[in-house]
């Protein structure tokens, strides 16, 4: 067991990252926004910098549910030799686009456009005739 408070931020995020590349589960001792202290065993699959902190997106085998942990929460950790037993479940918020026009430079200019919510209302002041490659 690897206690975070005597290695660096950079040590965990490498023994992490390794375990993600390698697909092995890890087991922490986690401290909850609650503040009570508790034992999981998890299979990451993501980790990404959040504001002052990193957050660590994986699958908890107590739960059988994907959870987001911070780093910054978890106390201690070992790195096992077993594999990812779970599915991850499909993500629910991305919807994938509708595949781009290739022959017609108008309308791939328009897809585009229309792929960014913001700029779905955007029309050109001036005539574009070619499109830059």
């Amino acid at each position: 067991m690897k206690h975070t408070a005597r290695q660096s931020t950079t040590r965990t995020l490498i023994d992490l990252y390794r375990a993600i590349d390698h697909r092995r589960a890890v087991t922490i001792t986690y401290l909850d926004s609650k503040g009570a202290l508790t034992v999981r065993t998890i299979e990451i699959h993501e980790l990404h910098a959040k504001t002052g902190d990193y957050e660590i997106v994986a699958m908890c085998r107590l739960q059988n549910a994907e959870r987001d942990f911070s780093l910054s929460g978890v106390q201690a950790y070992t790195v096992h030799r077993m594999a990812y037993v779970l599915d991850r479940p499909e993500p629910t918020k991305y919807e994938r686009p509708a595949a781009a026009p290739s022959d017609d430079a108008d309308a791939l200019y328009y897809y585009e456009l229309s792929r960014d919510p913001d700029d779905a209302d955007y029309k050109p002041r001036a005539l574009i005739t070619a499109l830059a490659a």
